[in-house]
């Protein structure tokens, strides 16, 4: 196995990419199809639940699927959800009605589940020292993935609205091949019966809010996440009334920030936790997050924003290094349970945080704009007591 790990990380670390980019391409579309199918000028309420409907359904799906790899492994479940995205894809390309491109978004969420179970395989292949690395890596490769799919999708767009699902199914399609050749099963204590319980999202949240090691770490998990959303909710806004960006800034802006980020995760958060441990590493994360949501808060001037990128991207160490600390938890068999419960509560909260961040800074951004910063910095800080004080051991293996 441990000569095997050697490719298989790598080709882990390609499919995050290749399915990001998927993932990425059809976002610059959205719209415009939304609107051609569905023939109408106003979106209303269609775009906003089509966005949503993908997060909702990988909160319900990836505890599923995680808890189905630790008793077939993860490969198959690899495979069926990269062959059930270059299908859906394919689907949604051709989808002649607006209630068949929502039902070909469903499967595209249940298939993005699958990333809990690329989490659960790195948890196989790496020793526990090394896996705030590893994250961190799949972190960047993922951001990196995300940013240049739009890139390429907006490109495509122009020849042909559906020209960028064809595109992802097409990316999927070389995932799939990628994997059915080279990728290794990484699971060694598959084969046991999968119980019906296995088939309820809500089975594995509750079996994980059970343990009194594990509930304070998925707290803390979603309030970084949280905070973490206020910069993709508001970043835009905020620069066009702060700083009066116009959309070149802006996108210089967002790509500084992508940059630097992807560099902080893959080359900071595996060293700084191998030295210091994973709870420092988090800590120094929060702390280099809450300085930088204060300043930019109190910031008068455009370039304040670009000069606080690099202190913004270091607290991208904190999120692989929690990763890490969550996987320690439990033993390799219940790896694709946990790792599901965490991108289930990841998706819960990319669906709730926004709407509450924009509610927040519609409110206040008449009399202090900065408001959203200033909680969002508080609210990271409110993890450090949880961090710092608890106890690190693996769970009683409990199904």
């Amino acid at each position: 196995m441990r000569d095997r790990s050697k490719f298989a990380f790598p080709l882990i670390l390609a499919t995050v990419a290749l399915d990001a980019v998927g993932i990425g391409l059809v976002i610059p579309i959205i719209s415009r199809l939304l609107r051609e199918v569905g023939h109408t000028g106003e979106l209303g309420w269609r775009f906003g639940a089509f966005l949503a409907l993908y997060a909702l359904m990988q909160f319900l799906c990836a505890p599923v699927l995680g808890a189905i790899s630790d008793k077939v492994g993860r490969r198959p479940v690899l495979l069926a959800s990269l062959a059930g995205a270059a299908i859906d894809y394919l689907f949604m390309a051709l989808a002649p009605t607006l209630a068949w491109l929502f039902v070909g978004r469903a499967i595209a969420g249940v298939t993005g589940a699958s990333m809990a179970v690329a989490q659960a395989y790195i948890a196989d292949i790496t020793p526990e020292d090394r896996r705030a690395r590893r994250y961190g890596l799949f972190s960047a490769v993922f951001g990196l993935g995300f940013i240049a799919g739009p890139v390429i999708g907006g490109l495509l767009g122009e020849v042909w609205v559906r020209a960028p699902f064809l595109a992802a199914a097409g990316l999927n399609g070389l995932n799939l091949l990628m994997a059915l050749v080279l990728l290794p099963e990484s699971h060694k204590n598959r084969g046991a019966p999968i119980d019906r319980s296995a088939f309820n999202p809500f089975a594995a949240l509750r079996w994980a809010s059970a343990f009194p090691v594990l509930a304070p770490l998925m707290i803390a998990f979603v309030l970084i996440v949280c905070v973490g959303e206020v910069g993709g909710t508001v970043w835009v806004l905020y620069g066009e009334d702060k700083f009066g960006w116009d959309g070149w800034t802006i996108g210089l802006s967002l790509a500084g920030f992508g940059l630097f980020h992807a560099i902080a995760q893959a080359f900071v958060a595996g060293p700084v936790a191998e030295r210091l441990g994973e709870r420092k590493a988090l800590a120094i994360g929060i702390v280099s997050d809450a300085f930088a949501y204060v300043a930019l808060a109190l910031a008068t001037k455009g370039w304040m924003a670009f000069a606080l990128l690099p202190v913004f991207c270091l607290g991208g160490i904190g999120h692989p290094a929690l990763q890490a600390l969550i996987s320690r938890q439990v033993g390799e068999d219940q790896q694709g349970k946990l790792q599901g419960v965490v991108a289930s509560l990841q998706g819960l909260a990319t669906v709730v945080a926004p709407v509450a961040i924009a509610q927040i800074y519609f409110s206040s951004r008449a009399s202090f704009p900065g408001l959203v910063w200033v909680l969002g910095a508080l609210l990271g800080l409110c993890c450090l007591p949880i961090l710092l004080g608890g106890r690190q051991g693996k769970l009683a293996q409990q199904d």
